[in-house]
């Protein structure tokens, strides 16, 4: 070529790169493109319950899906370890800024690829191995993440539980005499099956009291906290974390967020307590992080910013009262006799002589998606359970009514109650009765598909 070099910009529409893939997957792995259409079609013809889960807003999936997952960006916005990063650090950067505004926090990390990743974090930073920490028992709806001896929480640490009271409420005065037993260097409050409202501000008065760090896990409800449904933590706790699927309605992956304390010194003594964030989490736990799915949080809390978000967030508080009032009209034993966000806790073993893991797959068996939870006291294994958790969150996308929530609770006990226990594992349900509780459901999704989906309802 003579004169001057003339470079050619590169340019895609994100439309035909979408196409080209499921092209290439249709034509190389027809098998895989079979499976998946058949999981979305499951998707879309089933009532999804499960309090831990969400649908994901397609614009958020495809954001999951493009080929920013390609680079490799080890570090932080700024300052990188490999090269061709330009974009990567704007894409970043605005989740960084987009956190902060809708959780009102002073510092945000979006690199944790989950909540439970961002637990050991935080935990990390601030206890060495063999030092205490103090969380929710798992049976009182704690997380594996906050001191379970089956997970790295309570292998590492010397974990100490506290529990719940005879309503079903957190013990709030056990705990602080547990805290004040055991001076343990981190409290962690939050919870993965609990129902009611948390005292953030009880919890760090007695934090103080004993010296402990403070982390609010606020995983299951992110959502309800951003649209005030819930109380922030954010400038009780030392740190915060959450996911971004359950309640955001993003990718999976998780938010280390802190608030007024970001400036405390580190214990380490190098920096403030949120630079020990950022080295706690790479170069110590993670390494490069996962660029795709911080381009869908970017997106997924843009999202959270609206005022349509709120909203949705108050619809989700409202769909599962009137679930658990329905529920216990129909002399459901329902945990604490009801709940403050999108959770509803049933004893089925003790309502309708049903173990948790015989509700959960003779609901599936309908099209239900519920999942078995051991409760507290609970005497079956947690591979049975006596307990099932309902949440709210996937209903709202569905634009469900809360006067149709009377509905879902019949259906649910009409189930419930045509199920021939034959075991603690095995059950029977007639399948004339399986087909025509599908029937209704498949009914009730075609006129409530999940919305900014295409409608797709199988036979």
């Amino acid at each position: 070529m003579t004169g001057k070099s003339r470079v050619r910009s590169a340019r895609v529409s994100l439309e035909d790169f979408a196409q080209r893939g499921v092209e290439l997957l249709r034509r190389e792995d027809p098998v895989l493109a079979e499976l998946i259409e058949a999981e979305y079609a499951r998707q879309a013809g089933s009532l999804a319950m499960v309090a831990s889960c969400s649908t994901a807003h397609p614009s958020v999936l495809a954001c999951e899906g493009t080929f920013t997952s390609n680079v490799t960006a080890e570090g932080y916005p700024g300052h990188r370890h490999h090269a061709g990063c330009k974009y990567v650090d704007q894409f970043e950067q605005l989740a960084i800024d987009r956190a902060k505004k809708v959780f009102g926090a002073q510092f945000a990390n979006v690199q944790p690829h989950s909540a439970s990743t961002a637990n050991q974090i935080v935990t990390s930073g601030v206890l060495k191995p063999g030092d205490t920490l103090l969380g929710l028992d798992l049976d009182a709806g704690g997380h594996l993440s906050h001191g379970s001896r089956v997970n790295i929480s309570g292998r590492f640490y010397n974990a100490v539980p506290y529990g719940l009271d005879d309503q079903g409420r957190i013990d709030y005065d056990r705990m602080a005499e547990l805290a004040r037993e055991h001076r343990p260097g981190l409290i962690i409050c939050g919870t993965t099956a609990y129902p009611r409202t948390i005292d953030w501000q009880r919890f760090r008065d007695v934090a103080d009291e004993v010296g402990a760090y403070l982390l609010a896990d606020i995983t299951h409800i992110a959502g309800l906290v951003i649209a005030g449904e819930q109380p922030n933590p954010i400038d009780i706790a030392h740190f915060t974390v959450t996911c971004t699927h359950k309640q955001l309605y993003g990718p999976r992956g998780g938010l280390i967020l802190m608030g007024k304390d970001a400036e405390l010194p580190s214990p380490e003594g190098n920096g403030k307590l949120w630079n020990l964030m950022q080295r706690r989490l790479f170069p110590f736990t993670q390494g490069a992080p996962l660029v795709n799915m911080i381009v869908a949080k970017a997106r997924a809390l843009d999202r959270a910013a609206t005022p349509e978000f709120k909203a949705q967030g108050q619809l989700i508080v409202k769909l599962a009262q009137a679930l658990a009032e329905a529920l216990l009209a129909q002399g459901a034993r329902v945990l604490s006799g009801g709940t403050d966000n999108h959770i509803v806790l049933v004893n089925v073993l003790e309502s309708f002589g049903v173990t948790g893991i015989a509700a959960e797959k003779a609901l599936e068996e309908c099209n239900i998606i519920v999942n078995k939870n051991r409760i507290a006291g609970d005497q079956k294994p947690v591979s049975i359970s006596s307990g099932i958790r309902i949440g709210t969150n996937s209903l709202v996308v569905r634009r469900v009514a809360p006067e149709e929530m009377a509905w879902c609770a019949d259906l649910i006990v009409r189930v419930l109650r045509s199920v021939e226990m034959q075991g603690e594992r095995e059950y029977r349900l007639p399948g004339a009765a399986r087909d025509a509780f599908q029937a209704e459901v498949l009914e009730f999704c075609a006129t409530h598909p999940l919305s900014d989906y295409p409608v797709v309802i199988g036979d």
